[in-house]
Formats: structure tokens, C-alpha cells, sequence
């Protein structure tokens, strides 16, 4: 991946925007945020704080492959679901504040924009994995469906950023309410006698007394769901919260175009060309669930399996290039991105899955269980190869070309260059 010089020019007319609707943010997390970030010194960089914070999330996932190394759904120890909590909390702050530290040394940069938001990325699927597994649904469609809705969130704000030029968090966001929202999850896993089971009970059973049940058994029999069918009175804990996610997923994408409608009346441009931009990850989530969907039509079976962890993994490096190439095409002031090599890869192995039901023949390389446990593992790996070059590629160059530092502290001299411990950065 080489960086253009057009797309250099456009790098250094970036400027950071953003607006922060969220009352608990400003006024809750806010100023426990601005004291946190007294409490690091001035000589570690605002990345490295990002980083730190992801570090807390791998050692979550870490607990979670050593203790369910299958993804089978097995209840953890109780202390595993409060790390988790505590986890979480640590990355939403450190999260938080790289970019109150950027600015308490001066080292606010497109570069801090996209790290940032290469390692929400790869938060995004890792937290879909820990809470689907602290909500009971493990190997599940409600697991495939939770990564969807999850991974649809962060490519809408992410889209409407690089169409309005502004980072926008609404009164009830992903990264703030969201985040808290699962911590309150992985708690009440931890505390409640019933442990994860209790995501598995009806939830009118949570009402006390019988008005609210009696009233959901009056709406399953007015709609016809009596007779063992699933209604209203049935309606699960962990299903009644991926219904309220994707209430929640489409009110992001309305709000999101909405923003966008507003930006290009403002500079009288078209408001529908945008919505093309949906078709990569459109794309990309239909040929990775028709991969997914191949064990109902004679193929090797993956969602009810031990390889939907590892495909999962696949998924969210896949999707972590995808949004980061849309990233720097937003700091850049480059065209938008509407394929990359990901996209063809799945499409080869969505076929090769699907090919008894496609062709009339078995799997070239997905034939039995053995051969698709090793695929689907090298393809996670390659995955995420793919995304550690782009990255590794796009930092360099940057760090290259502005003079500033990744992982280490730089101060501008007075002629403008970034120095380290009063030496300039040589060219």
C-alpha cells in the first residue's frame, strides 16, 4: 500500500472534527476523563495509550480461549466475567483520552485519528465474542447476527465521517453507552446466582408481579403465537438485547444519513451517490454469511461448530482493513474505497464452500471437517497478516512524510520540525 502524493496533499489539509451528544459522556465520563489523563506522564505518546487500552481487551480474550478454547459456551468463573467488565472500562477510557493527551502535547495528527480508530476496529468483533459468550448465545446465527448489526455500527459512523468531515456521537453511542451497556452485561453475568443462564430467562420474568405477563400472554394470542410458538411471554433476556441492538443499528444508519443529507445540502451535492457507499460492506456481509450458511446446504458445518471462533477472527481482521482503507481515504481526501482484496478472497472461499450445492461437486479445499478447521485458521491468519502490513505500511509512510512519531513523544522546534529529545528528526 503506497500512499499517493495527491493523497500526501490531502493529508495535510486534515483537520480533526467532532460533536459529542452524549450526557453521559460530557457529564458523567468527562471529567473523570480529564483527570485520568493528569495521571500519565508527558512522555508517553497518545498511541501508546490507545494501545495499552487494546491490551486490556486481548488479555479478556486471552481468559476466554484459555478457559473455552472451543467457544462451546462453557460458564466461566465468576471473576473472569468482572476482568472482562474491568477490561472493557479500561480500554473506553484509555480510548477516551489519547486524544486529551494528542492535545496536551501538541501531537494531534491524522495518524492519531487513524490509530485510534484501526484498534476500535478490532475491539468491535473481540467484544462481540466475549459478550455473545457472557450472554449464552456462543455458537449461534444470534452470535452471526450480533457481529452484523455490531460491525454495521461502526461502518455507518465511520462512512458518515467520511462524508461530512465529522466524527459524530449521538446522545446514546456505541463507543460511550454502549461500552458501559456491556460492562453492565459482564457484570450482572458475574453477580447473579444464575450466571450466564440468566440471559436465557423469559424476560417478563424480571417484572414483578403479573401484570406484564399476563398483558404479553393477551399479545401472543391477539397475534396468534399461543401454542409453543415464540412470543412476546417467551421472549428471552439475550434475545430481547439483540433486538433492542439492531432497533439500534438502524437508528444509527437513519441518524448517520441524516448528518450526511445536512453536509451535502451544505455544499449542494447530491444526497444520494453516498449510499453506494454501503456496498462494500453490504458485499462483503453477504458473501461472508453465504460462506457461514454452507453447513445447511451439505457443506462442513460452522456456525454450530468450534470454527466460528476462528471465523469470527477472520471477519473482524477482514472488516478491520476495510473500515481502516476507508479511514485513510477520509484523512487523505481520497476517493472512496469500494473493493479491496478481502472481498475477492471470501468470494473464493464462499464458493469453494458452497460448491456441493453450487456445482454439484465437494469442496476443493473445504471437503471435511479437518481440511476447513485448517482453512478457516490459515485464513484468519492471513487476515490478519493482511491488516498488520497495511497498517505497519500506511505508519510508516506517514511518520515518514510528516516527521511526527507513532509510539514515541515529538515536540515541533521553531522551524516547524518535529524533534525528539531536542535532536531533529533527521530526514
Amino acid at each position: 500500500m503506497r500512499i499517493t502524493k495527491a493523497q500526501f496533499k490531502g493529508l495535510d489539509q486534515y483537520k480533526y472534527s467532532g460533536v459529542d451528544k452524549s450526557v453521559v459522556s460530557r457529564h458523567v465520563l468527562g471529567p473523570f476523563w480529564t483527570w485520568l489523563v493528569t495521571c500519565f506522564p508527558r512522555t508517553m505518546a497518545p498511541n501508546s495509550i490507545t494501545f495499552l487500552g487494546l491490551c486490556f481487551v486481548f488479555i479478556n480474550v486471552g481468559t476466554l480461549l484459555y478457559l473455552d478454547p472451543t467457544y462451546s459456551g462453557k460458564e466461566l468463573p465468576r471473576a473472569v466475567y468482572i476482568s472482562w467488565a474491568i477490561g472493557l472500562f479500561a480500554y473506553q477510557s484509555m480510548d477516551a483520552i489519547d486524544g486529551k493527551q494528542a492535545r496536551r502535547l501538541g501531537m494531534g495528527s491524522a495518524l492519531g485519528e487513524m490509530f485510534d480508530h484501526g484498534c476500535d476496529a478490532i475491539n468491535t468483533t473481540l467484544e462481540v465474542i466475549l459478550c455473545s459468550h457472557a450472554l449464552g448465545l456462543g455458537r449461534s446465527w444470534w452470535t452471526v447476527a450480533s457481529q452484523v448489526a455490531t460491525l454495521c455500527n461502526f461502518y455507518a459512523s465511520t462512512w458518515e465521517e467520511y462524508h461530512t468531515g465529522t466524527l459524530y456521537l449521538s446522545a446514546f453511542s456505541g463507543p460511550v453507552e454502549g461500552i458501559l451497556m456491556i460492562c453492565c452485561i459482564y457484570l450482572v453475568t458475574a453477580l447473579h446466582p444464575m450466571g450466564p443462564a440468566f440471559w436465557a430467562q423469559p424476560l417478563v420474568s424480571l417484572f414483578p408481579g403479573h401484570l406484564v405477563s399476563d398483558f404479553a400472554l393477551q399479545f401472543d394470542a391477539a397475534l396468534g403465537l399461543g401454542g409453543g410458538k415464540k412470543g412476546l411471554a417467551t421472549l428471552e433476556c439475550n434475545t430481547a438485547f439483540m433486538l433492542f441492538g439492531a432497533v439500534g443499528t438502524i437508528a444509527n444508519i437513519v441518524n448517520a444519513y441524516w448528518n450526511v443529507i445536512i453536509a451535502r445540502h451544505k455544499s449542494r451535492k447530491p444526497i444520494l451517490p453516498p449510499l453506494l457507499g454501503y456496498l462494500p460492506f453490504l458485499t462483503h456481509t453477504l458473501i461472508l454469511v453465504a460462506w457461514l450458511q454452507s453447513g445447511l446446504r451439505g457443506g462442513v458445518s460452522l456456525v454450530h461448530s468450534n470454527r466460528l471462533l476462528p471465523f469470527l477472527g477472520y471477519w473482524g481482521m477482514a472488516f478491520s482493513y476495510q473500515v481502516s482503507q476507508l479511514i485513510l481515504a477520509h484523512v487523505t481526501k481520497s476517493p472512496f474505497p469500494f473493493w479491496n482484496g478481502m472481498m475477492v478472497y471470501s468470494l473464493v472461499a464462499a464458493v469453494d464452500a458452497n460448491a456441493e450445492y453450487l456445482f454439484g461437486r465437494e469442496p476443493l479445499v473445504q471437503n471435511s471437517p479437518t481440511t476447513a478447521n485448517v482453512f478457516i485458521f490459515m485464513s484468519f491468519l492471513i487476515a490478519l497478516f493482511n491488516y498488520v502490513r497495511f497498517a505497519r505500511e500506511v505508519i510508516w509512510q506517514i511518520t515518514e512524510y510528516t516527521g511526527i512519531a507513532c509510539f514515541t513523544v515529538r515536540h515541533k522546534d521553531e522551524q516547524g520540525r518535529w524533534v525528539e529529545n531536542g535532536n531533529p528528526k533527521s530526514d
